[in-house]
């Protein structure tokens, strides 16, 4: 079993002997996978064989979780397509790219990069126009389309960090694309599900055309083709191929037939024709940012995430607060524990409310909420058995910013509701023979905008997660990126590669990546222990999607947590819904590199039924 560091097996021993739990926890249903050399996690396994493919190849941990990535387009595409969002963390164990960005970690020499690969909205687009146009909604479909980011993150992410071609990369997913894969049971039934009058396929005929073969729902275990995204991805191969320059010239030559060339025309040529403002030029002028991550220190972990444009760093200001707590002393799963951590990422997700957005277009005073000093004045608005019930106000981080900037206003209060929790996202982690570390969370399924007839893939619907609200941090401007869900993550030890990972489930990844974190670092648990472990999740705060609704001090408890720990925390005023014994959709994957041996080991979510670690 990996470890953190030496004493931590011994550590947790003691926890889960004291739990009743001798030896291995009794929640575990998988072991964690475990190699010398490379592993790779995903949340589904076709993308994990694929990614395992190219390490095997000679491909380093940008190559693979690239391949990965892209596979998970192919085989998730209901959670995460080809034209949607690709949000990626970065680490280079040797400091290979001495490029400005990045951020010295350890010894100096080694380097973490994130790569947006998040769309902006249009740069006609107007909150004035989307207000008098819908009436003050933000309809399903058309008007919610950015501009695509994962095409390229995926590419420009190979080209500066990779060391294999693009077509050497491409070819699992061209592979699984082309000659097919036999249709399995999560993909099948988003297609019938979209498929009921009223739904996706019924009204976008070119969605239909290609998850409805012969005009039915592919049966499970049915090999399903999709040949027009094959189509796509050999045009890439090809432009790449006549392309000049060096390795990396070629690459983004491909890039540019996307955002400048015959396949840009086509997309912005359909769009037009459904109605959307997105133009050539938006796509000309779209380019992801190669930049610093957020970062902050845990009990001597380096925990990075990207920037605040998404909402990774909520996972950083969390950490800050629970810090200050002997959260060994409460015992991993009592009350006093969860009441803790839901108190923390309640006031982390205040602050996202307030501050969180697009840093091109608004001022976020990032240093401050990541300062600990802020984070020990928060920290003692976290009570002992006792909790507030909604959402708690925000913080005045600027007193703890570097320099000066201008407070957000406070915005519409939100409306008390409640929505069950979207899924619509992907995860992989990889980390190689060297060290070199990936971590990305593609999003964006098929069903939010239409499929563009010939490419085989829609364009990106997260306008989803923009406020009409013209006070709020992350409301619509011309050319803003909306607040982004996912946010994939990274942790190192003494400069070294320690903990890659990440999940899907919108405002709940977060949570379950952080429960997961405080699992392996605190109480010693395996990876896949740490994954499966009895978790939380709060909805103490307003949804990321549209329509931004919130239930006041709900917390989700799962159902393995004890009854007697759950009616604790009722009594202290949460709003404890149970119902799930493997509740919620953060699905988290995670690899944790031994520090003494450099053993990896895998693990992947058995609440996502594909999910798998693999490695060597």
């Amino acid at each position: 079993m990996a470890t953190t560091t030496p004493d931590l097996q011994e550590m947790h021993t003691e926890f889960e002997a004291a739990a009743g739990m001798d030896g291995a926890p009794d929640f575990v249903h998988r072991p964690s996978v475990m190699g010398r050399r490379y592993m790779i996690s995903s949340v589904h396994y076709h993308a994990t064989m694929g990614g395992l493919r190219i390490l095997e190849q000679g491909g380093n941990a940008i190559d693979a979780g690239v391949a990965a990535g892209i596979c998970l387009n192919v085989v998730e595409p209901q959670s995460a397509m080809f034209g949607g969002v690709a949000p990626i963390v970065v680490f280079l164990a040797n400091g290979a790219d001495d490029d400005s960005g990045s951020t010295t970690a350890g010894s100096g020499r080694s380097r973490v990069f994130t790569v947006s690969g998040l769309g902006r909205w249009p740069q006609a687009a107007s909150l004035d126009d989307y207000l008098a146009r819908y009436g003050g909604d933000l309809p399903a479909g058309v008007p919610r389309t950015v501009t695509p980011g994962a095409p390229d993150a995926w590419l420009t992410a190979l080209a500066r960090f990779g060391t294999l071609t693009l077509a050497e990369v491409l070819q699992p997913a061209l592979e699984l694309t082309r000659e097919g894969f036999p249709m399995w049971p999560g993909l099948h039934e988003s297609i019938a599900s979209a498929a009921r009058p009223g739904y996706p396929l019924s009204q976008w005929p070119s969605s239909a055309a290609v998850w409805l073969p012969n005009g039915r729902v592919p049966a499970v275990g049915e090999i399903f083709r999709q040949p027009d995204l094959a189509a796509t991805f050999q045009r890439l191969i090809n432009a790449e191929a006549h392309a000049s320059g060096d390795r990396a010239a070629r690459i983004m030559a491909a890039r540019d037939l996307l955002y400048r060339g015959e396949l840009a025309q086509q997309i912005v040529s359909f769009y037009q024709e459904e109605g959307s403002i997105l133009t050539a030029q938006d796509l000309a002028d779209f380019a992801v940012k190669v930049e610093p991550p957020a970062h902050t220190t845990y009990s001597g972990y380096d925990v990075y995430s990207c920037g605040p444009w998404c909402q990774g760093p909520t996972l950083l200001q969390a950490l800050n607060l629970l810090e200050g707590f002997d959260l060994r002393a409460m015992g991993r799963g009592s009350a006093a524990y969860l009441h803790t951590v839901a108190e923390a990422l309640d006031l982390a997700f205040a602050d996202r409310e307030r501050y969180y957005g697009d840093p091109d277009l608004i001022d976020v005073p990032l240093a401050g909420l990541l300062s600990k000093d802020y984070a020990a004045a928060r920290r003692e608005l976290i009570r002992e058995g006792r909790t507030r019930g909604e959402m708690p106000p925000a913080g005045d981080p600027w007193s703890y910013q570097n320099g000066h900037g201008t407070a957000a206003a406070a915005g519409s209060p939100p409306r008390p509701d409640y929505r069950e929790p979207e899924a619509d996202t992907a995860y992989v982690c990889v980390v190689d023979a060297d060290g070199n570390t990936f971590s990305a969370t593609p999003s964006d399924g098929i069903f939010g905008t239409p499929i563009v007839p010939g490419l085989g893939f829609a364009v990106s619907s997260r306008g989803t997660q923009t406020w009409l609200d013209p006070q709020h941090a992350s409301r619509l401007q011309p050319w803003k990126r909306p607040r982004l869900t996912p946010n994939p993550a990274l942790a190192l030890r003494d400069g070294r590669s320690f903990m890659p990972f990440g999940c899907p489930g919108g405002d709940q990844q977060v949570q379950g990546m952080l429960q997961v974190f405080l699992n392996v670092v605190e109480f010693g648990l395996d990876p896949q222990a740490a994954i499966e472990a009895p978790r939380i999740c709060s909805d103490n705060f307003p949804n990321s999607f549209w329509p931004h609704v919130y239930h006041p001090g709900r917390l989700n408890v799962e159902t393995r947590v004890p009854a007697a720990v759950r009616d604790q925390l009722a009594a202290w005023g949460h709003t404890v819904h149970a119902d799930n014994a493997w509740g919620g959709v953060s699905r988290v994957c995670a690899i944790v590199v031994d520090p003494a041996s450099g053993a990896r080991s895998g693990g992947a979510d058995p609440r996502a039924p594909g999910g798998m670690a693999a490695g060597w």
